[in-house]
């Protein structure tokens, strides 16, 4: 009795097994009505394995420079993360893809 296989070879294409999820970055904005220990709190708070320490260094930078990236990473966890410091009262740039 012969065996008859069916063998399929399926070739993924190199341009979509590559493919990157999309990243993203968020910037606090200055603002004339956040202080500097909201700021920090909101970012310590909502950034998962922010320090206080750097939560503090990022909110001088956003007072100074004018704004900081306070995170980057996947694009689903960035716009959960923005949301959170909006619904804090933080001014934020709008997601920047990376």
């Amino acid at each position: 009795m012969d065996q008859i296989t069916d063998s399929t070879t399926t070739v993924l294409d190199p341009k979509t097994t590559k493919r990157k999820y999309p990243e993203a970055r968020i910037i606090v904005l200055d603002d004339d009505f956040n202080t500097f220990e909201h700021v920090a709190n909101c970012i310590a708070t909502i950034i998962p394995g922010m320090s206080e320490k750097r939560s503090w260094i990022l909110a001088v930078e956003v007072d100074r420079e004018g704004l900081a990236e306070v995170w980057r990473g996947p694009l689903e966890q960035a716009e959960l993360y923005h949301q959170q410091l909006i619904s804090k009262g933080l001014t934020m740039a709008p997601i920047e893809r990376i």
